[in-house]
């Protein structure tokens, strides 16, 4: 009898249904892929902000395009902002009317504008680097006059005003104090020496005389007594060893005549070359002396200028060599900021608008409002190949009141250059009278500058027309 085999894949699989229509579907539709959701309604803020940054940068353009319309007008009419002075004019000695605090407004006026414009940047005329003549260890740092007691004085600082003499620092002295001794003892020596040598000289030559007429006698007497014995030795009474001894003295005593008689030429004949040697002594160590006390009294450093103190570079106790390359070789540095000038490159094709004596107004980039005159003193002999310019100098006139405060050295400046005015086209704008120029107020130019002007200057401006021309043009 058969039994019946059960099947490997257990009880449930005999029991397990059979799959349905149904379920092969979901299994085909759960392997498609899934459609992406609709994309959302695109926002509209990025394209609110682009729009509003568009705006604003069209925005802050034409503002800027037209603040530089603003100020280009306001340098075309520079002088309009200075402040005016109490009378409005006054009167030169010749009867020429001289404008006061306005000046620069009415000269643009009748010049017709600026004919050029540039930048550059302030510099002091004359800039002192303040070093010692002596090196030595910088002992005190006290600003006084010659005449004050030891240990008064401000202590140096930058921007400090010092006048020409006051005492700016002071070195240590111990060296050469000792030099100066050494030299003043050694001048004593030769001084001695040279007294000595012409009290002795006389003496030696009187000694040597009277040692040489010593000799003379003995060799005369040595001589007598020879002949005596000769004229005794023919009678046969002299013997010949007593013959022989006198003619032995006799040529001893020539002998000894005749070294005195060159020793005195020795101590005569020299005389005056052994004073001349004591004396070169003596002028030598009068020139030792004389440097050591200069040495000594260049331990005490002075200000050589009536200025201002740009740069401190040493301290108390800092060692200072004015023959070194590196480290303290220098006190301070030392400029007169009422004697300022712009040092401007000009390109060379607007040099012709540029003359010596030319009006100018400057105003320093950091203060816009204090605008202050001046005029061309100098070009530059030289050109500047690389930047295809040349230097120019324009002098600027700075009231007494107003040294320092607005323009100092290295600062950026606009410089105005002006046409030349109807009334300046027979003279020109000359360096002027000193004292004249550095007590005006801004916008101030005097007469005496006007009529103390170049001649020939103004006769080669009106003879170059295409100058007048290009600075009609370009204004």
């Amino acid at each position: 009898m058969a039994l019946p085999v059960e099947s490997s894949r257990g009880p449930d699989a005999a029991v397990s249904p059979s799959r349905t229509p149904g379920q092969l579907s979901d299994k085909v539709r759960s392997l498609r892929i899934k459609t992406p959701p609709p994309p959302a309604p695109s926002s509209k803020l990025p394209w609110l902000l682009v729009a509003l940054l568009a705006g604003g940068a069209g925005y802050l353009g034409y503002e800027l395009r037209n603040l530089k319309q603003s100020e280009a007008a306001r340098l075309a009419t520079a002088g309009t902002d200075t402040v005016t002075a109490a009378s409005p004019a006054a009167t030169s000695a010749a009867g020429n009317p001289v404008s006061v605090g306005g000046g620069s407004s009415a000269n643009t006026a009748s010049s017709g504008g600026v004919v050029h414009e540039s930048k550059g940047y302030v510099m002091a005329r004359r800039q002192i680097l303040v070093s010692p003549k002596v090196g030595g260890m910088v002992k005190s740092l006290r600003v006084h006059r010659p005449s004050d007691p030891e240990g008064v004085g401000e202590t140096l600082i930058e921007g400090m005003q010092v006048q020409k003499g006051d005492i700016l620092a002071e070195l240590e002295t111990t060296d050469y104090e000792a030099d100066m001794l050494r030299s003043k003892a050694s001048l004593a020596s030769s001084t001695l020496r040279l007294e000595m040598e012409r009290k002795n000289v006389p003496r030696e030559i009187e000694r040597a005389k009277a040692e040489l007429s010593e000799a003379i006698t003995q060799r005369d007497f040595f001589k007598g007594q020879l002949d005596r014995w000769n004229k005794l030795s023919k009678s046969s009474t002299v013997s010949p060893s007593d013959l022989e001894k006198a003619q032995s003295d006799f040529e001893s005593a020539g002998h000894r005549v005749e070294r005195l008689r060159r020793t005195l030429d020795l101590i005569t004949e020299p005389q005056e070359q052994r004073l001349a040697v004591a004396e070169s002594e003596v002028e030598a160590a009068k020139a030792d002396l004389s440097k050591a006390q200069w040495r000594l009294n260049n331990t005490i450093i002075v200000s050589p200028v009536t200025g201002t103190v740009l740069k401190k570079n040493v301290e108390e106790g800092n060692i200072v060599n004015p023959g070194a390359f590196n480290g303290s070789f220098s006190i301070c540095d030392l400029a007169d900021l009422a004697d300022l000038e712009i040092e401007l490159d000009i390109q060379e094709r607007d040099i012709s608008r540029i003359f010596v004596g030319q009006k100018c107004v400057i105003r320093s980039e950091a203060f816009q409002d204090h605008p202050y005159d001046g005029y061309v003193s100098r070009l530059m002999p030289i050109a500047n190949r690389s930047k295809g310019s040349i230097p120019v100098r324009v002098k600027v006139l700075i009231p007494r009141e107003l040294v320092g405060v607005h323009l100092k050295p290295d600062m950026g400046a606009i410089v105005a250059f002006y046409k030349k005015s109807d009334e300046d086209t027979s003279t020109a704008v000359a360096p002027a009278n000193k004292g004249a120029v550095e007590g005006s107020s801004p916008g101030e130019i005097s007469a005496e500058g006007n009529s103390a002007a170049s001649g020939d200057e103004a006769g080669a401006k009106e003879s170059d027309p295409e100058s007048e021309d290009n600075a009609a043009v370009n204004p």
